[in-house]
This record gives C-alpha cells, structure tokens and sequence, in this order.
C-alpha cells in the first residue's frame, strides 16, 4: 500500500525540508555535534514556529495532528538535526491532558518538558520513583533531552507528577551518546515535589505517549534511511573500479534495491500507524508497535548496507554517513527495543494460550 499525502501535508513537508535545508546544513550540523550545544537550533526551530506543529491551536499549537508530527520528524531525521527536546515534549505532551495550562506553556514558551522514562524502555512500564514524606526518591537513568528539561513528567506507584526541575530535590547528570544527535541524562530525585497530574487513571495517560513515542522514532528512523538511501545511490555512482561506476555491479543495485524497499515499506508503515493513533482505532497499539518494531529494524539493515557500500570512506570520521548510522543505531533502541515492541504484538494478538 502507498500512502498518499494531502496537497496541506506535502507542502507542508516541502517547506519544512525547504527550511532544514538552510537551518541545518551539514556544516553547522557537524559544528553543534562538536561541541554538543544543540540549544541553537532547538531555539531557531522554535522562533520560527516549527514546535507547535502538530498540537491543536487551543493549547497553543500551530494546528495539525500525529500525521504532521510524523512528517517534522522524518525531515528532522533526515537532516540528522537536534531533537531530543522536541521529541521528549511531544511524547510528553499526552500526559498532561488534565492540565490544559501546563500544555499551553509547553508550546506557548516552549518549555522542554520531558517524561522521565529511561531512553531504552517502553514507556508505561513500572515505576522506578517512588513518594516518601511528600517527596520524590529515586533515579531514572538515561531519560531523552533531560538537560534541557524545565518541567518533569513523573511516573509513580499511582499515577505522575509534574515536576520543576529548578529545585533542590532534582539533580541531572549528563551522559555521552556515540550519537551525538541526541542527549541523555541521568535524573536523581532526593525529596522533590511535584503537582499530581489530574487523571482516573494516571498509569492510562502513559500508553498514549508510548504510541507517540513508538510512530515519532519510526518517523526518525524513515528519514535517516532515506538519506542514507540517497547518498549510498549518489556515492556508488560517482566511485569507480575497473574502469566503471561500482553502481554498475549486479551486486551493487540488488543491495541499493533492497534499501529502496526497505525505505517504500517503512513509509507506508509510519503513516498508516500515525493516522491510526490519531484517530484512536482499536488496532492503533499494534500498528505503533509494528511501526516502531519494523521500521527501526529495517533501517538498522539500511545502514549496514550503506556501511558496507560506501567501502573504507564510510568507516571515516570526516564523512556523513557515521553520523546518520549512529542515529538509526540509537532509535532502535530509544523508547524500547524491536524486541519490546515485537512482545507488545504478541500479547495483543494472543498468540500463545
């Protein structure tokens, strides 16, 4: 099946592609990941108006819906770009559905809110803060764009807490990623407090932002793949052995067709799952699990083949593929592994008694 976009979604692709390409070129890239300050073009993706997309005007949102998100994040994927606050905001933002006023100043002052779960978990598993004396203890290792948090989704034994991190019961230690890309940051509780997040049932505002989390990685993912598609296409076509382009060997479009596919298959498959979650379809949590499940496996594949013919060059700092290569590394795993997501099918489908 090929998904067909409307007029609206594919402009609206075109210009932000348009926009990456001039806010985010491979040069500036290389110089944000060198330093490991991505706080220049999250601030530039914000001033012009990119953050609220996706998010209904009424919470202070530029209009749009799951699909939009999807298309931001397979162009942000695709241009490598720093989204770690971005991603963790729009994962958390389901979560504060009884909050109305913390939403709106989430995209209104783009304020980095994030979800405390661990990078490599699904989120929506146990908790691991617990409340002691009206206070929070506990760690969460390796939460998404935690440095760049000012408020904090918290999970707890019965529901979450929305937490400022500007005080003395929070303490954030940064770790390295090999993808530079993104942020992770260990997050220490001794006493925090923190506003309960209003809900019937607090753990059920988790399952929404693990489907978000699940199609918004997927989405990364089809874009990394399909830029490692083009340059793997661009680069064998350009090297030359015996006298012809490598491009030429059978061997070679077989492995570039197989990418090709990989990338046709994984379009189809991001799209139809966020258009599922956004309307809330009784089958919306297989289709998330597939897209994160497949995609992020099939881009994993991706790359492997680009490594391979890109020969020496692509093993070298110096060129791009290193950096694109990391990424889909990380977004298998990020918000749970191929794996996590392939048990979440099982246990739908009931497929064992």
């Amino acid at each position: 099946m090929r998904w067909e976009l409307s007029d609206e979604q594919a402009d609206f692709r075109a210009v932000l592609s348009d926009w990456l390409g001039q806010a985010c070129p491979s040069d500036r890239l290389r110089s944000w990941l060198d330093t490991g300050d991505h706080a220049a073009f999250e601030e530039c993706f914000a001033q012009d108006g990119w953050f609220g997309v996706g998010t209904a005007e009424d919470l202070g949102g530029e209009g749009g819906g799951l699909i939009e998100l999807v298309l931001a994040a397979e162009e942000l994927g695709r241009r490598a770009a720093p989204t770690s606050a971005w991603l963790a905001s729009m994962v958390a933002l389901p979560t504060l559905a009884g909050m109305p006023e913390a939403a709106k100043a989430l995209l209104s002052d783009r304020m980095t809110t994030v979800l405390t779960v661990s990078a490599g978990a699904v989120p929506g598993r146990a908790a691991t803060v617990a409340e002691r004396d009206g206070g929070l203890v506990g760690t969460v290792p390796a939460v998404l764009a935690a440095s760049r948090a000012v408020r904090l989704v918290v999970p707890v034994a019965d529901g979450l807490r929305l937490v400022e991190v500007d005080q003395p019961g929070v303490r954030i230690r940064e770790r390295a990623l090999t993808d530079r890309s993104r942020t992770v940051a260990d997050v220490e509780f001794d006493g925090a407090v923190g506003a309960v997040v209003p809900a019937e049932d607090g753990a059920a505002l988790l399952e929404p932002a693990a489907l978000r989390a699940a199609v918004l990685v997927a989405a990364d993912s089809l874009g990394a793949m399909e830029h490692l598609l083009d340059a793997t296409v661009e680069y064998v076509q350009q090297r030359r052995q015996f006298g012809v382009a490598i491009g030429s060997f059978q061997a070679v479009k077989h492995a570039a067709a197989e990418m090709l596919v990989k990338v046709e298959a994984a379009r189809s498959i991001v799209y139809l799952a966020a258009a599922s979650v956004e309307a809330g379809h009784e089958d919306a949590p297989l289709h998330a699990a597939a897209a994160k499940a497949q995609v992020c496996a099939a881009a994993v594949a991706a790359a492997d083949s680009a490594l391979t013919l890109h020969g020496a060059i692509g093993y070298t700092w110096e060129h791009d593929l290193q950096i694109f290569y990391k990424r889909v590394k990380l977004d298998a795993e990020l918000f749970g592994a191929p794996v996590a997501w392939n048990d979440r099918i099982a246990d739908r489908l009931s497929l064992v008694p």
